[in-house]
């Protein structure tokens, strides 16, 4: 069980909540909690950062749905940890990134000096500009008996990896970036500007160290100073039990690289699952077609029916119609988002020969004689 708290109630929020409401609730929290604010209370950083995490992923509709299908339950692909594989999955923000996030959602950036512009303050640790890797997709194939039990696969993924000769810097080796004298490292510069409302005073990422706080003098002769190159990442991915075509999930940290040190876009795995030779997947079903000779139908049998776990032995009752359909109770896939099993639905159909010899024909067309006169006269409920 995830320890983190439900979104909605994060937000203070209905389920049924409107975009509006969801984005009018997180200003309220974000600014009552912002760290600027609250330098003397421990608590305040924490209450930001999960009031932004719940509100960037009940924006989002996908990531909405998501959560409201499988909540925070990792192992069923909600946001408490993901799915589980290579990076962790889940979807997780930290203090940085709630901070970008809250001055992108609310252009709190360009105040009148003071107060929230300075958000990224500081000296060498630049004014956050540095771009963020891009978020990747990658879409994995199973087969119908790994969404049954679940498994592993490792795949490999060509992005932008962090440069090994420079450690991700963009200087060369033995360097190292200079903190830029336009803005003293801070990243921004503040501009004065005359508005209907008068002179007002706004920040701007730095021109000559385009907001990253630094200047690289000797770039990296392998990433050229930006910190990355093109590469190949192996990940080992989980298949959740249960899983149908369409289901996604999203390993934090596992997209390209971010330049010079920035945060790691996100890889978003969708799955597909695979057509099976014998069985037909409806929901969490399976439905599998076993031919019987109409004699079995007649008499009755028992016949050995494939599922996915081995054979099992399935009594057919006499009289039994063609196309007649039985249940084999948690016989079918797991479900994904509760606990049970599917079922395994089996359909018998009526299978004629067509290349008996003679002496088959003799025997069946005596039998065709003696059944004829108890064949019932057409009507709606035959079968009843």
């Amino acid at each position: 069980m995830s320890g983190k708290r439900d979104y909605y109630e994060v937000l203070g929020v209905d389920r049924s909540a409107e975009q509006s409401d969801i984005k009018r609730a997180y200003r309220k929290l974000a600014i009552k909690h912002h760290p600027d604010k609250n330098q003397d209370d421990p608590t305040a950083a924490e209450k930001f950062r999960e009031a932004t995490e719940a509100y960037e992923v009940l924006k989002d509709s996908q990531k909405r749905a998501q959560f409201d299908q499988f909540g925070h339950a990792p192992e069923q692909g909600g946001f408490g940890g993901g799915f589980g594989g290579a990076g962790g999955g889940g979807f997780n923000v930290d203090l940085n990134d709630a901070l970008e996030s809250f001055l992108r959602n609310f252009g709190m950036g360009g105040g009148m000096g003071g107060g929230f512009g300075d958000v990224f303050g500081g000296g060498g640790e630049g004014g956050g500009e540095r771009q963020r890797g891009r978020s990747l997709q990658l879409k994995v194939t199973a087969t119908l008996l790994e969404t049954a039990i679940g498994g592993k696969k490792k795949v490999k993924i060509n992005k932008q990896v962090v440069c090994a000769k420079c450690q991700g810097s963009g200087a060369s080796p033995g360097s190292k970036p200079v903190s830029c004298s336009q803005c003293n490292g801070y990243g921004r510069v503040r501009q004065v500007r005359q508005s209907l409302l008068g002179r007002m005073m706004t920040e701007a990422a730095c021109p000559k160290c385009n907001g990253e706080g630094s200047v690289i003098q000797d770039p990296c002769g392998d990433c050229r100073g930006t910190g990355t190159v093109r590469g190949e990442e192996t990940l080992e991915i989980k298949i959740p039990a249960g899983v149908s075509s369409g289901n996604y999930m999203e390993l934090q940290g596992k997209g390209d690289a971010g330049s010079r040190g920035a945060s790691a876009g996100h890889l978003r795995v969708i799955f597909e699952v695979e057509e099976d030779k014998l069985f037909q997947r409806h929901g969490d079903d399976l439905l599998i077609d076993v031919p019987l000779s109409p004699v079995d139908l007649i008499l009755g049998t028992k016949v050995e029916v494939p599922t996915l776990e081995g054979k099992v032995s399935l009594k057919i009752p006499a009289g039994t119609q063609s196309h007649k359909i039985f249940r084999m109770r948690k016989k079918g896939i797991p479900h994904v988002n509760r606990p049970g099993t599917g079922d395994q639905l089996v359909r018998v159909l009526a299978w004629t020969p067509d290349n008996l010899d003679r002496e088959m024909k003799k025997k069946l067309e005596a039998l065709r004689d003696d059944l004829a006169a108890r064949i019932p006269p057409p009507g709606r409920h035959l079968f009843d």
